[in-house]
């Protein structure tokens, strides 16, 4: 999804997402707008809290000017609103190309920009490749971020890649030994966050009866995570600033990948952790 949909109550203002995102079985299992956080928007990436420096010129102050010193442009790209500006920031699709595709696979290449103010201030590439094995389906996400200006992602709880699920329903995390029964994250708090982990599981049995579900897996040379997974938000945030900023030098690339299995019924525990071997691995 590239625009808002004409008449919706999402609050960011950028959309770029994957939304909806359905089962094997066709079952919606992603979320846009929902009526506890207006601003998500299925799987997405952004962040709430950012900052892009760019050196200021002091050669007009004379010689007890500043020795150095930052224009600096924050954004919050998320559309929260609370810890940086959201007017003026926004993120464009600048184009979507199919690479290859048949009945069960497909490839694609989302081009996006990320804007403060009509000023370009990082370029997103992002691959996208999607196919059905053993009953589900598996969706590998590359995302490639290029920062015109030297870029810091805050130190904070949450942000990032996130998979917004749906809440109609009973749900709860797993990882492959059974269900997470540790205290919920807030988002004041990063190190409430759940610990380090190839992957967590979020399975939601719905009302009538259906169960789905969607395993998020970690890369292991995306920077260091935390889970940002409060069960009374429903999403599955794998978070690479809970445990301190990450800077980016300008034009120089940031590179996060993730993998996505989604399932319908239990989660397939044994096939999740097979997909995550190969994915840590770098094999398909």
């Amino acid at each position: 999804m590239t625009k808002k949909p004409a008449k919706t109550n999402l609050a960011a203002n950028s959309t770029c997402c994957f939304h909806p995102l359905y089962t094997p079985d066709g079952v919606r299992l992603t979320d846009l707008a929902p009526g506890d956080h207006h601003h998500h928007r299925g799987v997405f990436l952004a962040w709430h809290t950012m900052e892009f420096r760019e050196k200021a010129d002091f050669s007009s102050f004379g010689p007890t000017g500043p020795t150095h010193g930052w224009n600096i442009n924050r954004g919050d790209f998320w559309g929260w609103g609370e810890f940086a500006p959201t007017k003026g920031r926004i993120i464009k699709n600048r184009g979507i190309k199919l690479i290859k595709s048949d009945s069960k696979y497909a490839e694609l290449e989302i081009r996006n920009a990320w804007i403060i103010n009509e000023k370009t201030m990082m370029n997103e590439v992002t691959s996208v490749i999607v196919r059905e094995q053993n009953s589900v389906y598996v969706i590998d996400l590359d995302y490639q971020l290029t920062p015109v200006a030297e870029l810091v992602l805050n130190h904070t709880a949450f942000g990032g890649f996130c998979v917004r699920a749906r809440n109609d329903g009973t749900s709860y995390y797993s990882k492959s030994d059974g269900k997470i029964e540790l205290p919920d994250p807030h988002y004041s708090v990063p190190e409430l966050n759940w610990p380090a982990a190839d992957w967590y599981d979020y399975t939601i049995k719905l009302k009538n009866n259906k169960t789905i579900g969607v395993a998020v897996i970690d890369h292991p040379d995306n920077p260091p995570s935390t889970w940002h997974n409060p069960r009374y938000v429903w999403m599955v945030n794998p978070c690479i600033v809970a445990k301190g900023p990450v800077a980016v030098k300008q034009s120089k690339m940031l590179r996060l990948r993730y993998r996505l299995v989604v399932h319908d019924g239990p989660m397939p525990a044994g096939l999740i952790e097979e997909l995550s071997a190969k994915w840590r691995k770098g094999d398909i």
